[in-house]
């Protein structure tokens, strides 16, 4: 297929990849909203319910960690540091713990056992939240750094 021309302006261009931006922000917290919606309606042993959502919502989530890694893009207000991973794993694992806990106390009627999925679910996400974190911080920082060697090599071969 050839090339079609381009009919925006710059203005209309940088515009609609705000648009875009936003659009692709929208469906990814829209796409957790309903799975967090769908998990209180039907539990969490219905997984072929929420089966579509989840591969969509993984996708999405894959592909915008691995772009931005590759392009050695982090965030644009938080740093790739220990603190900030600390920070927004313990945010993600009370998220976790009281999805859970509030899930299986709707579900089994029992503080005990929704206590315990909230421990449970706390633990592990924070430790897994707090690893994989880790681990994409360093993969950005060795990216970044050869990303900078390429930019002074590409300089002062100018």
């Amino acid at each position: 297929m050839k090339n079609m021309k381009n009919n925006l302006d710059e203005m209309q261009e940088a515009k609609l990849l705000q648009i875009e931006h936003n659009a692709c922000w929208l469906a990814f917290w829209g796409l957790l909203a309903a799975l967090v919606v769908q998990l209180f309606l039907f539990g969490m042993d219905s997984f072929r319910i929420l089966a579509g959502e989840w591969i969509v919502f993984m996708v999405l989530a894959v592909y915008l960690s691995a772009a931005c890694l590759k392009n050695g893009i982090w965030d644009r207000r938080l740093k790739a540091d220990r603190r900030t991973n600390l920070l927004v794993s313990l945010v993600a694992a009370a998220a976790a713990a009281l999805l859970f806990g509030g899930v299986a106390l709707v579900r089994y009627h029992s503080a005990g056992g929704a206590l315990a999925a909230a421990l449970i679910s706390l633990v592990l996400v924070f430790a897994c939240c707090f690893a994989a974190l880790s681990l994409t911080a360093r993969s950005y920082k060795k990216t970044l750094a050869r990303l900078e060697s390429q930019g002074d090599e590409d300089a002062e071969s100018d």
